[in-house]
């Protein structure tokens, strides 16, 4: 899952830092077909980790908006995952990739929060060997989704890594009234997201680029794009462009790429401390109005 300049990858459904690429492939035959793969393993994997990053990319597939990476096989220990050939990636490919992402977060979600298709429960988001619980959950708001299912269950293990000190601590709790009393509720319905959309999970191949590693879930579809932001990706702005050429973005959401990122920021903060404190006690206390 993400482990970027050090983050955690949330998907693979929360696996470790392990994309296709040309050194991962080998052979894999169904029946008359065989095909190079990328396999992905943890021998003590938990329960479900890689079903559940096996649905969310069959979920996000299914919507026929932006290419996938194909899921081959699901094992209690492993996932098999067709080869992808990386390719540098040019303005074409990234105004498409916005595009797609458009038309991926349009096809929407039952609920915020809710987990893809063919998983119930909690998904994973973090690195291959320390994943941290994706809460889902149903929620006809994204605010109070961020809030319940993302800031309160990240406190504790800050607390335990010694990084929710008072005042970040006062931030959250402000961030989060301000959260589930819709202070940045925009209407926009439930978006079919990647939910851990960073650099390192857009694989750029000779047909455009890939999705890899997702922590798929029913959420806003600026999270994925502040995802995007955070650690930079190769032609972002056509990125953004292509995506504005499909749906048109709300008022203001440049403002609110931090809040998207709070959460992510918090996990880094978790499992590498150091400057993610920081910026976490930065842009906590940016949103609580401090």
């Amino acid at each position: 899952m993400l482990l970027r300049p050090g983050l955690l990858r949330a998907s693979h459904a929360g696996a470790g830092r392990d994309s296709p690429g040309p050194a991962a492939g080998r052979s894999w035959s169904t029946g008359a077909m065989t095909a190079r793969v990328h396999r992905k393993a943890r021998a003590d994997a938990p329960p479900g980790f890689f079903a559940c990053e096996a649905a969310g990319l069959r979920w996000l597939a299914a919507a026929r908006a932006v290419p996938v990476v194909r899921v081959l096989e699901v094992r209690d220990d492993a996932l098999l995952l067709e080869h992808l050939e990386a390719a540098p990636p040019t303005p074409d490919a990234a105004r498409e990739l916005g595009r797609g992402l458009a038309r991926l977060h349009d096809r929407g979600a039952p609920a915020f929060g809710c987990p893809p298709d063919g998983w119930t429960g909690d998904g994973f988001f973090g690195p291959l060997d320390a994943p941290l619980p994706l809460r889902s959950g149903a929620y006809e708001r994204w605010g109070p989704a961020l809030a319940d299912l993302r800031l309160e269950p990240v406190r504790e293990p800050l607390r335990a890594t010694g990084r929710l000190s008072p005042g970040l601590a006062a931030a959250l709790d402000v961030v989060g009234r301000r959260l589930r009393d819709g202070a940045w509720d925009d209407g926009d319905g439930p978006a079919r997201v990647h939910g851990d959309l960073w650099s390192g999970n857009v694989v750029w191949t000779a047909a455009g680029a890939v999705l890899i590693d997702p922590a798929a879930h029913g959420g806003h579809r600026v999270s994925d794009l502040a995802m995007l932001a955070l650690f930079g990706l190769p032609h972002l702005d056509v990125v953004l462009a292509g995506y504005q050429e499909q749906h048109p973005l709300p008022t203001g959401w440049r403002d609110l790429l931090g809040l998207h990122q709070l959460f992510p920021v918090a996990v880094h903060a978790v499992l590498f401390g150091g400057g993610y404190v920081g910026q976490l006690e930065r842009l906590a206390t940016h949103y609580a109005g401090g």
